[in-house]
């Protein structure tokens, strides 16, 4: 599959010219007829998070329009920009069951959320009989990354009482609701049940369905061999004997902090936390390393010490991950990290026997043991060249 960034540099400047080949309508065309998995949409949604710039985010308004169609919809797309005189919704989405979902797209900080905004398109599309009423209608708000100002708009969505009419997903659960939806044969209504929970955020109910069939996945993967290679890295010092292992482990942004400043302050402190599961996993002598959802591999470390259950101040969420372990040999590339592209998964043994192209964010979710190979390639340490 083609980079995003070459296919927007063939379709030209996303804008809201009018017309059927226009830019817009070159790229919407193109993720119809290139983008029919939910991997290679995951690809350039992960790619657009990664990116800066007005291009990008109107390729991920796109994009997650398109997933919409992916997940049983009949799309319309909306505006970049608003004008005087036209609704601005980013998307209205309609179901085969007659309910109506206004799409808003958050890319970006600068803008305060005010849910009056999306309230307001609604009842405009109401006033102009494009939907019916409210009874039929949804707002929903997609946002690339958690942080302080999602964590605001769910305590407005609560405070305004408008948990029936108002919900918010990140994209990163948006797509894995749709690689539900295409490999388990989950049906349309179901989607329209997850979108409509007791609550404004729905991403503890999908990551509870996906952490299932996660556990499913690398259930049946147990037992890869692992390769016998020669390497020139500090990973070549074990000692003979030593059941080594090794992990990949995801981590999110929440309100408090990016991934990426999580990881770094407290591996910069010589620590790490962990949940329950991580510590059943992980002894000393373990290497892990660490994946920015949504940005790739941005670190490594030894583990040190057994984890023990304790309080740190580093620790933000301690009823979560109230063990706490000692690393070492810590390594971090947070501006360089390591992407999973298409390309490198191929290479991965995780990936062997699968379509490296298609669905592929179980193998970043949660925490999962992977092979010396694979860990090697996921932090720049093998002397295969990955592109």
């Amino acid at each position: 599959m083609m980079p995003l960034e070459q296919v927007l540099e063939l379709v030209g400047d996303l804008d809201d010219a009018p017309g059927e080949k226009t830019p817009r309508e070159r790229f919407r065309r193109f993720l119809s007829q290139n983008l029919t998995s939910v991997g290679a949409v995951r690809d350039y949604v992960e790619e657009c998070l990664r990116s800066s710039g007005e291009q990008y985010n109107r390729a991920l308004q796109d994009l997650v329009n398109h997933l919409g169609r992916l997940l049983g919809f009949d799309v319309t797309f909306g505006r970049y920009k608003g004008v005087q005189g036209e609704i601005g919704f980013d998307g209205v989405w309609k179901s085969p069951s007659g309910l109506y979902i206004v799409v808003e797209v958050k890319t970006t900080d600068v803008y305060a959320i005010k849910t009056a905004t999306l309230l307001g398109y609604i009842d405009r599309l109401i006033s102009e009989q494009k939907i019916p009423d409210w009874d039929h209608a949804l707002g929903l708000y997609v946002v690339g990354r958690s942080d302080a100002e999602l964590k605001q708009l769910e305590n407005s969505i609560i405070a305004e009482k408008r948990t029936h009419q108002l919900r918010v997903i990140t994209v990163d659960k948006l797509l894995t609701l749709a690689e539900l939806l295409a490999d388990y044969e989950m049906e349309h209504e179901a989607v329209l049940t997850v979108l409509r929970p007791t609550g404004p955020i729905v991403d503890s109910l999908i990551e509870l369905m996906a952490g299932l069939v996660v556990k499913e996945i690398r259930t049946a993967g147990e037992g890869i061999q692992q390769p016998q290679e020669e390497t020139t890295n500090e990973l070549s010092s074990e000692p003979e004997g030593v059941d080594v292992k090794y992990y990949l482990t995801s981590v999110a942004s929440d309100d408090t902090c990016t991934a990426e400043e999580c990881i770094k302050k407290l591996l910069g402190a010589g620590i790490f936390a962990a949940s329950e599961n991580l510590k059943r996993k992980v002894k000393p002598g373990d290497w892990i390393c660490f994946y920015a959802t949504a940005t790739g591999v941005v670190a490594h470390a030894r583990v040190k010490s057994s984890p023990v259950q304790k309080h740190h101040p580093l620790v933000k969420h301690p009823e979560k991950y109230p063990y706490v372990f000692e690393v070492d040999s810590v390594s971090i590339y947070t501006e360089n990290p390591v992407v999973l592209s298409a390309e490198l998964r191929a290479k991965l043994d995780a990936f062997q026997g699968r379509d490296s192209s298609k669905r592929w964010a179980w193998f970043v979710q949660g925490t999962g043991r992977v092979t010396k190979h694979d860990f090697m390639l996921l932090t720049r340490q093998a002397k295969v060249e990955v592109v």
